[in-house]
């Protein structure tokens, strides 16, 4: 009989398949990145516990292109600044992926909150634009031009948290304990340069980022840049406390009952 592929592997052949994944050349992005401080209030609301702010309410909007040979990917994140204990970090809240290959992994292995959508990153000359669009709505834009070579920063250990879990099968709940995953990259970089420009938020009912206001814009930057990633569990957290906040992971209906915050664009 001819070999079934949804047959079990060989230790073998599950140890060559790691290994070839083990050697994988650095993967290098071009991407825009945009700081900017927000509401303190609005970033505690979005932040599950044990998670607490930090000292200063930043948000981070990521807007990437990925060379992967054949497999071009485009990648985005909108992250809260937050500390687990001692240890400063991003919280996540959405992450636009533009293939399903990408997504699967993140969210399977790291509980990453990782959505399919679409992600642009383009330059003409000086002018570049970088936006984050899911339904139709380009919930993130970033506008600018180029303003001149940054220095390179040396290669830094830059930590995101997670919560993996598994929704319960009876509809409620979670089959298990949740668990706080510490994601920690190790990054170089070596183009970065200023923007000179703006930050849009856009309403969107299923990625509210704009109750994240630009109050100050601290930076953008375009960057080319690489990173590995390795994960460990960090502690099992409260199913109770977390359960209020599972929403963000989905396109949840209920979520337009919620309303747009004034003001929003």
């Amino acid at each position: 009989m001819a070999r079934v592929r949804y047959g079990a592997r060989t230790a073998a052949e599950s140890a060559a398949a790691r290994a070839a994944a083990a050697k994988l050349p650095d993967i290098w992005s071009t991407g825009v990145v945009a700081l900017w401080e927000t509401d303190p209030d609005a970033v505690a609301a979005v932040l599950p516990p044990p998670l607490k702010p930090t000292g200063r309410p930043l948000v981070r909007v990521t807007i990437s292109k990925v060379d992967l040979p054949g497999y071009p990917l485009g990648a985005g994140s909108v992250s809260v600044a937050a500390a687990h204990g001692a240890t400063e970090g991003w919280y996540p809240l959405v992450m636009p992926m533009t293939h399903e290959r990408a997504l699967i992994g993140g969210r399977e292995v790291f509980g990453e909150p990782k959505k399919l959508g679409e992600v642009a990153v383009e330059r003409d000359g000086l002018v570049v634009g970088a936006r984050l669009a899911r339904h139709g709505i380009a919930f993130v834009e970033v506008r600018g031009a180029v303003s001149g070579p940054l220095p390179l920063p040396e290669p830094a250990e830059k930590t995101d948290f997670y919560f993996k879990f598994l929704p319960g099968v009876e509809g409620a709940g979670f089959d298990a304990d949740p668990v706080l995953v510490h994601c920690v990259r190790n990054e170089k970089v070596r183009k970065l340069e200023r923007i000179t420009g703006d930050v849009v938020l856009r309403e969107s009912m299923y990625d509210p980022v704009a109750d994240l206001p630009v109050r100050r814009l601290v930076e953008i930057t375009l960057g080319e840049k690489t990173s590995d990633q390795r994960g460990r569990v960090a502690e099992r957290v409260s199913a109770e406390a977390l359960l209020p906040y599972v929403h963000q992971r989905y396109d949840d209906p209920a979520q337009i009952l919620d309303g747009p915050p004034e003001g929003s664009v």
